[in-house]
């Protein structure tokens, strides 16, 4: 949740000092609808700190993912779930990633890639991380092998 918090209090960051520059420089420009945009301005800062406040938890305790031998799937969401089930089989592609917040705390998410899009399994420790993708891949590789053994048992 401390990377999710880092990461929204960045956005926050932008979004105050863009309404801080909206406010500056922006009362000629907007004439009488100036103190209305000033509010709404405000409404915005205020809901998306109480965004900020409460999304990591609900997201943390809804966030699931299992890998089975024929599918990955992932849950997770704040005010709209998803609910992703990928294939094995449509899996081509397996990456292990960290941005600067997440090396630090020492964080990688694993992106499973299909012709279809892509699925992230987010937030884990990067140990995890590269289990989760050595797994999908020893299951990519079993099952390649079992299509292989299937093809040449039909061509016998």
């Amino acid at each position: 949740m401390v990377s999710m918090y880092i990461g929204y209090a960045i956005s926050y960051a932008v979004l105050l000092v863009g309404y801080l520059l909206l406010k500056t420089f922006s009362q000629e420009f907007l004439g009488q609808f100036y103190d209305l945009v000033q509010y709404a301005g405000l409404v915005v800062l205020a809901v998306a700190l109480v965004y900020i406040v409460a999304a990591p938890p609900v997201y943390y305790a809804r966030y699931r993912y299992q890998i089975t031998a024929d599918k990955v799937d992932v849950r997770y969401g704040i005010l709209v779930i998803r609910h992703i089930l990928v294939p094995i089989e449509r899996v081509h592609q397996v990456e292990v990633s960290r941005g600067p917040i997440n090396t630090m705390l020492g964080l990688g998410d694993v992106t499973i890639t299909t012709a279809g899009g892509d699925a992230t399994i987010e937030y884990l420790e990067i140990e995890e991380a590269e289990k989760v993708a050595d797994r999908l891949n020893t299951l990519m590789g079993r099952m390649l092998q079992g299509r292989i053994a299937g093809a040449s048992e039909e061509g016998n």
